[in-house]
């Protein structure tokens, strides 16, 4: 009897940093599965690839970012997202990460994509991505500025966030902090502009395959 052999094979595997700012009070209710702070939650988040390739194409040193507006409880779906490539991004660069972060490579990024109700527009702009000792600065476009820290432990380490029921970078832990500046232009989602301060701030790392 002749034994056959099976492989798995990995379309994906991106590794990187997560930058998130939102209208709830911190910690965000959202992660944890309540209802947002207000009833509803307007959010920036970017993924920053460190390093990863999506079939074949090297996508290291890259970012997608998305605005959403989550009318609800975060796990019924239905938000309203408007995406943004890095503009370095060259064509097969730009579909393989609108590939994974939509969903349609499956992975544990799908689970996060199936929330969406409706995706707006995607459009290309240049992403200000840094964490320079706990302290995170976002930019994108003329749309999102945001200046970001995570909270500490009586011990001086970050706080951490684990097993949480809702999570932008699955099966990692998150930082939880403030934003001590949130602007976001929400009128492409048909929702006020943003300049706040004191509210949600997420920082994280994350390693997805699919």
């Amino acid at each position: 009897m002749t034994a056959t052999a099976t492989t798995e094979t990995t379309t994906y595997t991106i590794e990187g940093r997560l930058l998130e700012v939102c209208t709830c009070a911190a910690i965000c209710p959202c992660w944890v599965g309540e209802d947002p702070d207000g009833g509803v939650c307007d959010s920036a988040l970017a993924w920053y690839i460190d390093a990863g390739t999506v079939r074949g194409v090297d996508v290291s040193d890259r970012g997608l970012a998305s605005v959403t507006h989550i009318p609800g409880n975060v796990l019924a779906g239905n938000w309203k997202v408007a995406l943004f490539v890095d503009d370095r991004c060259t064509e097969e660069q730009e579909k393989a990460l609108l590939d994974v972060f939509t969903g349609q490579l499956g992975g544990p990024i799908a689970d996060l994509a199936a929330l969406i109700g409706e995706v707006v527009s995607v459009q290309r702009a240049p992403l200000t991505f840094t964490v320079e000792e706990g302290a995170g600065t976002l930019r994108v476009g003329d749309v999102v500025e945001a200046q970001l820290a995570p909270f500490q432990g009586a011990t001086g380490r970050t706080t951490t966030l684990n097993e949480t029921v809702f999570s932008t970078i699955p099966g990692s832990p998150a930082f939880p902090g403030k934003a001590s500046v949130y602007r976001q232009a929400g009128r492409m989602l048909g929702r006020p502009d943003l300049d706040i301060s004191g509210r949600n701030a997420i920082q994280g790392h994350f390693r997805f395959s699919g």
